[in-house]
């Protein structure tokens, strides 16, 4: 995908299913992908490759009742 990087959408606790469900299709509805669904104690929310012509749109969402977090998806090591 042209244009596209993956990142992690973190949502706040009190995310229901259906607006989880809303947020998810807004994103493919754009020309993105869901790569993994993350519905834990810790985290709540999806990875996603968001194309960059979305991805101002969706940052501009951050903080409100839903979104708590975007940030790009990168490897992590403790050394």
């Amino acid at each position: 995908m042209t244009g596209s990087r993956t990142y992690i959408v973190s949502l706040k606790q009190t995310a229901t299913e259906e607006e989880i469900a809303k947020a998810e299709a807004k994103v493919t509805d754009s020309g993105g992908r869901i790569e993994r669904r993350y519905n834990s104690p810790i985290l709540k929310g999806f990875s996603a490759i968001i194309p960059d012509s979305y991805l101002s749109e969706l940052q501009s969402l951050q903080g409100d009742l839903l979104i708590d977090n975007i940030e790009a998806d990168q490897t992590v090591t403790t050394q």
